[in-house]
């Protein structure tokens, strides 16, 4: 029945893999690209302005519209009031300037006088006061420009006492005090002059000879106290516009219904959209073709870079492209059917099966990467209403659930776990589904809400019961002893591991080194590492029985074997493997483990007490001193026995090197071979050689020299 297969695996053995891996990627991205074209939609209209529109167009994804969101910022910064800063400081420097004009002009006056009573000569005519107070207001009237007065209005000045002088000049700093002491802008000149010179001609301080100049000077003096900050009101506008939210046309959006006329902003809209063309597309060709090629570089990169052998390689990518292929018909058997529903039956798709699959039939590295190209191919083939590109709520739903799988199924991968991960999926599910329903800010009734709850358990539970279901489909196909069931014996939790742990902790030492060893030197021929690992860990079991007659469970020096004739020693010593044969299936191990545990000593001879036998004195039959067998029927269990002997030999020698080690390896792989204990399984010469090698880099790594601390 299994023949085919069986010359299948055989070919796939014999090909190289870069040569297999290209040939099988690059078969399954073809039936990917057929698979997904035909769900593609091709929504392009020939639409030209001015034309009644012959159909409702819809937007086929959400888009900024980045002219109109413009136009609103535009609008929003015009609404922005301008940010005034008052500066009282402004009342007292236009006080001040007043003051010095009066000031220069009464000094004037005062000079002129203290002349003539000096020279006892006429006093200056009025030309000449003028002259000297215009030579004095020089400086002044470069800086104030707006109080620049002529010859007419300064001879009124000094024409006046300075007694009545100094009392015009108190009332008009009064006056500008006042009207500058209140907040005055740009469009409030007019009116704040308007009463300065009201108040002036009001005031009985000033002759109305003398009136217009004042009224000119405090006129001039009025300025704005409340100036615009541009750097405020710049940081306003900026804030405006970025408060103003983009405008978008949603996907889905109704952009032109039947039968209405389609101006330019439609017209923009559409084109905007890409939706608008003149001859039939080739981007949905065009980017079928890239999908399929980035979704087939990703798995071929993965396995290019991944540091395994190529007949593990081999299986695991035919496992994944297997498991990846069988999603993808499954997508597409779903997206059939979707077009009947008003609801997304996507969300009823096994969003952990592809994940836990991988997972369990390989290893976590790579059921994260088909977690993630399951999903991206999800969201294209399983895509409905109006996302023509992708169903992004499908994409990340079955990223979510397909890592929430990865994540509780852990290392481990227990059989019994997958009920666990199966609640925890439909949890995650659920979860999801709440935050998209929230987000589509639609009112949904009670029946669509129960139809996505029951949806979210209903994917969760498929996963785990599909997992199942399908683990031995791919087990008996690939000839897989499954890692998920070696894993769940391999947990330091298993009860006959707490056994040998509790009762015999040398013996386990002795088992974990033993695994060490042969995991790596089966890795290194294509062998079953794990297998080998899990073997080791019971190997030793019924050494449980007898603890004590086993040298490494002995403490304090005592050996029970010096008082026990060596016939004795040796039938307890050669029941430990058959013992643990026993115990093993009294405990409904799997039969690789049994026969691990019956056939790691093989026929091999039992020295120590053969020769303490002998040297006796006393007839000794070899055959007597063999362990009952059989010889290790397979590569792992041929690799675990030389492990055994090497780790016992290696830990009782006395400061061991790298040569020494050498030795002693070679001189035990020798003596076994001599001895025909690997003549009934594959193991060739080549091999043999490879495992002294991997099993000497190991145990040198284990026994290097160490750093001699002082006391």
């Amino acid at each position: 029945m299994f023949q085919p297969m069986d010359k299948f695996l055989k070919l796939l053995k014999s090909l190289k893999f870069n040569y297999l891996s290209i040939f099988l990627i690059g078969l399954s991205g073809i039936v990917l690209f057929s698979l997904m074209y035909s769900g593609i939609k091709e929504e392009t209209y020939k639409l030209t302005e001015f034309q009644i529109s012959p159909e409702t167009i819809r937007s086929i994804k959400t888009i900024e519209d980045t002219v109109k969101t413009e136009e609103d910022r535009e609008r929003a910064a015009l609404e922005v009031s301008p940010n005034y800063q008052l500066n009282e400081d402004v009342a007292k420097n236009r006080q001040a300037i007043a003051t010095l004009l009066f000031d220069l002009v009464i000094e004037v006056k005062n000079n002129a006088v203290a002349e003539a009573l000096k020279t006892e000569t006429p006093k200056k005519s009025g030309k000449d006061l003028v002259k000297e107070l215009r030579e004095k207001l020089v400086t002044f009237e470069e800086e104030e420009s707006s109080m620049r007065l002529n010859d007419e209005a300064l001879a009124s000045l000094l024409a006046q006492d300075i007694p009545s002088l100094l009392r015009i000049q108190k009332a008009l700093v009064t006056i500008i005090g006042e009207e500058l002491s209140k907040p005055v802008r740009t469009s409030d000149l007019t009116a704040v002059k308007y009463e300065m010179e009201r108040k002036l001609r009001l005031s009985n301080s000033i002759p109305t000879n003398v009136m217009q100049t004042v009224i000119l000077i405090g006129r001039s003096a009025i300025v704005e106290t409340e100036t615009i900050n541009e750097e405020v009101t710049k940081t306003r506008i900026e804030q405006a516009k970025a408060d103003v939210e983009p405008t978008r046309i949603l996907l889905g959006q109704v952009v032109v219904r039947e039968g209405q006329f389609i101006d330019r902003e439609i017209y923009r809209q559409l084109e905007l959209l890409g939706l608008l063309t003149n001859e039939s597309s080739f981007k949905p060709i065009a980017g079928s073709l890239l999908f399929s090629l980035l979704i087939s570089s990703i798995i071929y990169m993965h396995f290019r870079t991944w540091k395994e052998n190529s007949v593990v390689k081999k299986k695991s990518l035919l496992i994944v492209l297997t498991v990846f292929l069988l999603l993808v018909i499954l997508m597409k058997l779903t997206a059939l059917i979707e077009k009947d529903f008003d609801v997304l039956v996507a969300f009823l798709f096994p969003t952990a099966l592809a994940p836990m699959l991988v997972r369990l039939l390989t290893n976590e590295r790579l059921a994260l990467m088909t977690t993630i190209i399951t999903a991206a191919t999800a969201g294209v083939i399983l895509q409905e209403g109006f996302a023509s590109i992708i169903q992004m709520e499908v994409a990340l739903y079955i990223l979510f659930g397909g890592l929430t799988s990865i994540y509780l199924l852990g290392n481990g991968g227990k059989r019994s776990t997958i009920l666990t991960t199966s609640v925890g999926v439909a949890l995650t599910n659920i979860l999801f589904l709440a935050f998209y329903l929230i987000m589509t800010q639609s009112t949904y009734n009670l029946t669509e809400l129960m139809f996505y709850a029951i949806a979210a358990v209903t994917s969760g539970v498929l996963s785990g019961a599909l997992t199942i279901g399908l683990m031995p489909f791919f087990e008996t196909a690939f000839r897989l002893m499954s890692d998920m069931r070696l894993i769940e014996l391999s947990n330091p939790n298993h009860p006959l591991l707490k056994k040998v742990l509790t009762e015999t902790p040398g013996t386990y030492h002795h088992s974990v080194m033993v695994a060490n060893l042969s995991d790596a030197a089966c890795e290194s021929i294509g062998a079953n590492g794990l297998l080998a690992r899990v073997g080791s860990y019971y190997h030793d079991i019924g050494k449980t029985i007898r603890p004590g007659f086993f040298i490494e469970n002995q403490l304090a020096g005592q050996n029970p074997h010096d008082s026990l004739p060596p016939e004795k020693s040796r039938d307890i010593i050669i029941a430990h493997a058959e013992d643990g044969a026993k115990l093993l299936e009294k405990h409904k191990m799997p039969s690789e483990i049994i026969n691990i545990a019956r056939q790691h000593h093989g026929t091999s001879l039992l020295k120590f007490f053969f020769v303490k036998a002998r040297d006796s004195g006393a007839e000794v039959i070899e055959d007597d001193y063999r362990y009952a067998g059989p010889k290790p029927q397979t590569r792992e269990i041929a690799i675990i026995s030389i492990a055994d002997s090497v780790e016992a030999a290696v830990r009782s020698m006395k400061d061991p090197t790298s040569l020494k080690i050498a030795s002693l390896v070679h001189s035990i792989i020798n003596d076994k071979l001599n001895d025909g204990q690997f003549d009934e399984c594959d193991l060739s010469m080549k091999e043999l050689r490879t495992v002294e090698r991997i099993i000497c880099e190991t145990l040198n790594g284990i026994f290097h020299n160490r750093i001699e601390y002082p006391e």
